[in-house]
């Protein structure tokens, strides 16, 4: 047994500390709970992060030397080919095509490299595929001065572009030679080395988890399979035992040594200070006592003398129940029985002021009113004033360090006492607690400090001699500062100070402070850490949120999202841009508060945004959400592992600018409202689904007609719901605030919040404004065409004056391509009507649609295949493309950025 009874190595498995709780099972030996599963998980975590680097960096270090060697192949085969004395006059030649081709393609095979070579007005001579000899070159503009290199992202990956200008004998540009090779092509080296590293890694992490598994078996052996929470209680629990409690306590060991000796032992018998580890006969002890502690056999109350005390002496042994071989004495002096009969109307009142403090400390999870609550009881009962000064961590909910010999700043958080016109910091006040002044014994040490008189205390004029003069003027002259103590770390301290009570604080004095100031420590430290998990549950809450709107032209859209003052919830919103200048806006609720609530939002939330890509209709969309969160509540049941989602719900709104309809369908959310553009507010009727995770009811939609400059306003139920209010009154104050006239969504969320919230909301509140905006008719073209393949060509002759009217001249190219084949598709595998539909905002959309609900696939077409290749020119010129499906069939569009050109 270990000094304060801290269980050592050599402590057998019956000792006074058992290996485990009685009841409790063996811990598994990788449980997170004990001391050892804790240090194998970090070691194996630690293991894991450094090969996860190092396969990192050798992957980025491959990608880097393949990007740099392919940027040295396509230079060089660019200006060898550039520069060779036959490309010049070929260029000059009638037919250069006839003199180039051959030798360009020779050059790709050995090289492994594409060549172009073109004109220095953009006529290709040469390709790898002979139909786009004589086309012009996209975007080939002024012929470079000199070799230029350039990386750009294609769909085949990365690729690096190099072009070296042709010149002839005189200087001038015969015309220009484009190399091209994709970085991938030039990764074979990381490739073969990747295979013996990743091998390397798995031995290495082996190895490791090996090792973390012998050094946590050893450790569980050494903690008794204990978690730090139980070791530490355990150590505390020893600690304030022994030196709180006012009996003295020995233990003796087998062989006669004094093992132990508490605070109050040493006092009763006037140890020395190196009586431990000796034998009881040598320590200077009564013969008569010292025999009796020596003896080894079972006392109660015997009565010993100890100088001029007199000593009650009780003796048990510690291998009772199977702990190591020795005696365990407690003494209590009976001299002083008289003394304290006296006190006892005082403990009276002590008791009854602390059962006053357990009633009125604590009443608010707020550190600060807890605070101002500690020096409220105290006075006038125990001093005549009393401060408070907190760790400034503390006020922010953080875990306060250790003060190691450095100034630790406090701030002055509650003052109280009989008068208002004391000498102490107001309020707010910074205080810097040094090494050398009065109380920084007690922030170093976690203890007491007492001064009886501190008129003759040494160092308390030294901190602020101007204030000090005036504290001691005022008359104060007795002080106690008492560190708020909670979990091992100091909180801050606590000041008693008298001035109109004559008496001076003295040891019992301290004992009660402690005792009060330790009840007011738990209080602050339960605020503190509902501080710190309410700023961590705000902060994922707005981490999960949306931090901003997505760029579009659709919709004005303003939001605004206020935490619950008790908790955050799983309140949440999104805007995603959808194909064809289309916009959803979502909003949704997850009933609850605190971190599992905002997971849960945020996995609701990635949800929803996965299937909106998918192009869905609002019904069905929410119809896959249900279904999902149906699935997390069977996972969370089945394993027993949290708290069933059930009792989500969620609005869902698409809006199509062109159109301007709205489709709408709710699962057991509030319905929207509509503000018209006159100012009149409806509240339309959306069918009512069932909350998400329920199942088995189907969802409706409804659609809305909105006109031009509408705005369309979605929000969550703590903007509506009050405990003082009913429903339909909070609905009139939502349409009074909503019809003034001429407000920007940025405006209205303002005026809504300002009208009906409080500061401090009682549950989470989401607001999403969106004023609605339309599609111009001269943004939007389209045409009818007939299922023959004739009629490609008249599509195209359409689309280029379209274009041109638009001034979209160098998309003509380009567009061409991707209709012709979307709509040579159609015509070959869909099913009539067909239309097609161009939309030019931020971006110039192709649309081609049929009645038919088969959708074409991206594919590799092989060399001897005579189609196939279509979608793949489509993916190569459009920065988007993808299908999504209407009751009337589908549509396949495409996405292109005017001026972003290509090769």
């Amino acid at each position: 047994m270990g000094r304060f009874g801290r269980p050592t190595h050599d402590d057998p498995p019956g000792g006074d500390v058992p290996s485990r709780p009685p009841g409790r099972p063996l811990r598994s030996l990788f449980s997170v709970r004990t001391v050892a599963g804790q240090v194998f998980v970090l070691l194996l975590v630690f293991v894991v992060l450094l090969v996860t680097a190092a396969v990192v960096s050798h992957v980025l270090q491959g990608r880097r030397e393949s990007l740099h060697e392919a940027s040295l192949r396509t230079r060089a085969v660019a200006e060898a080919f550039a520069h060779s004395p036959a490309t010049a006059p070929a260029l000059d030649s009638p037919d250069p095509t006839a003199a180039l081709q051959a030798w360009a393609e020779d050059t790709r095979r050995g090289a492994g490299v594409d060549l172009v070579v073109y004109s220095p007005d953009g006529v290709r001579y040469t390709h790898r595929y002979p139909s786009l000899v004589g086309e012009h070159v996209t975007g080939s503009g002024k012929p470079p001065s000199g070799p230029v290199t350039r990386t750009t992202d294609t769909s085949s990956g990365v690729s690096v572009i190099s072009l070296s200008p042709v010149r002839r004998p005189d200087g001038s540009v015969a015309g220009t030679v484009a190399a091209g090779i994709t970085v991938e092509g030039v990764r074979g080296v990381v490739s073969r080395q990747l295979p013996v590293l990743l091998g390397s890694a798995a031995v290495a992490t082996v190895l490791a988890s090996g090792g973390a598994v012998l050094i946590s078996r050893r450790l569980r052996r050494q903690t008794r399979g204990l978690d730090p929470a139980e070791l530490a209680r355990l150590y505390e629990h020893h600690d304030a035992v022994l030196h709180a409690v006012r009996e003295g306590v020995l233990i003796v060991g087998g062989d006669g040594r004094l093992l132990l000796a508490n605070d109050e032992a040493r006092r009763l018998l006037r140890l020395p200070p190196d009586a431990e580890g000796r034998a009881v006969t040598d320590v200077g002890l009564d013969p008569a006592t010292a025999g009796l502690l020596a003896s080894r056999r079972a006392a109660t109350d015997e009565v010993c003398v100890a100088g001029d005390r007199l000593l009650a002496v009780n003796l048990r042994h510690t291998g009772e129940r199977g702990g190591p071989p020795g005696t365990v004495a407690t003494l209590r002096d009976t001299t002083e029985l008289a003394a304290l009969t006296g006190k006892a109307e005082g403990v009276r009142e002590r008791l009854l002021l602390l059962y006053d403090a357990g009633a009125r400390i604590g009443t608010t999870l707020d550190v600060t009113r807890t605070a101002e609550e500690l020096t409220e009881v105290a006075i006038p009962r125990f001093a005549d004033f009393a401060t408070v000064d907190l760790v400034e961590a503390v006020l922010r909910g953080e875990e306060p360090a250790t003060p190691r010999g450095k100034v630790t700043n406090m701030r002055r958080t509650a003052v109280a006492g009989l008068s208002s016109d004391h000498p102490f910091h107001p309020v707010g006040h910074v205080i810097g607690f040094v090494p050398g002044g009065p109380t920084a014994p007690g922030m170093r040490s976690g203890r007491t400090v007492l001064e009886p008189d501190v008129t003759t205390a040494p160092g308390f004029r030294r901190r602020d001699p101007e204030r000090t003069e005036r504290i001691l003027g005022y008359g104060v002259h007795s002080l106690l500062s008492v560190p708020l103590h909670a979990r091992g770390v100091v909180l801050g301290m606590a000041n008693f100070w008298r001035t109109r009570n004559p008496d001076p604080f003295d040891e019992d004095d301290v004992t009660f402070a402690e005792e009060l100031v330790a009840r007011a420590a738990v209080c602050v430290d339960n605020a503190r850490r509902y501080t710190r998990e309410h700023e961590m549950a705000v902060t994922l809450q707005r981490s999960l949120l949306p931090s901003g709107v997505p760029e579009q032209n659709a919709l004005d859209v303003a939001f605004r999202y206020l935490p619950a003052q008790a908790g955050v919830g799983g309140d949440w919103f999104d805007v995603v841009p959808l194909s064809g200048n289309r916009v959803a806006l979502v909003v949704g609720d997850v009933v609850g508060h605190g971190l599992h609530a905002a997971a849960t939002m945020g996995r609701l939330r990635t949800a929803v945004q996965n299937f909106s890509t998918l192009d869905l209709p609002a019904d069905e969309l929410l119809a896959r959400v249900d279904e999902l969160v149906g699935r997390m509540d069977q996972e969370e049941t089945s394993h027993g592992a949290g708290e069933e989602v059930t009792g989500a719900t969620c609005l869902y709104a698409i809006y199509d600018p062109v159109t301007g309809h709205c489709s709408l369908a709710r699962a057991g959310h509030p319905g929207p409202a509509l503000v018209l553009p006159d100012g009149t507010v409806e509240f339309p009727e959306i069918p009512a689904g069932p909350p998400l995770g329920l199942g088995g009811m189907p969802f409706e939609t409804a659609a809305l007609r909105l006109p031009e400059g509408s705005r369309l306003v979605l929000y969550t139920n703590g903007l509506v719901e009050a405990r003082d209010q009913d429903i339909d009154a909070r609905l009139e104050l939502l349409r009074r605030t909503l019809g003034r006239r001429d407000r920007t969504p940025e405006e209205t969320c303002a005026d809504v919040l300002t009208t009906m919230l409080p500061a401090l909301p009682g549950d989470d509140v989401v607001l999403l404004v969106a004023g609605t905006r339309m599609l111009g008719p001269d943004r939007v073209a389209q045409w009818d065409v007939a299922p023959d393949p004739s009629a490609v060509a008249d599509v195209r002759k359409d689309v280029t004056r379209r274009l041109a009217d638009w001034g979209l001249e160098e998309e003509a190219v380009s567009t061409e391509l991707i209709l012709s084949e979307l709509v040579t598709n159609a015509i070959r595998y869909g099913t009539p009507p067909i239309r097609v539909r161009l939309l030019y905002d931020r971006t110039l959309i192709c649309e081609v649609s049929d009645a038919s609900s088969t959708a074409p696939h991206l594919r590799y077409a092989a060399t001897t295949d005579e189609g196939g290749r279509g979608l793949y020119l489509v993916a190569r010129f459009a920065e988007r493309w993808g299908t999504r499906y209407t009751d009337r069939g589908k549509v396949i569009w495409s996405e292109q950025t005017p001026g972003a050109g290509g090769l």
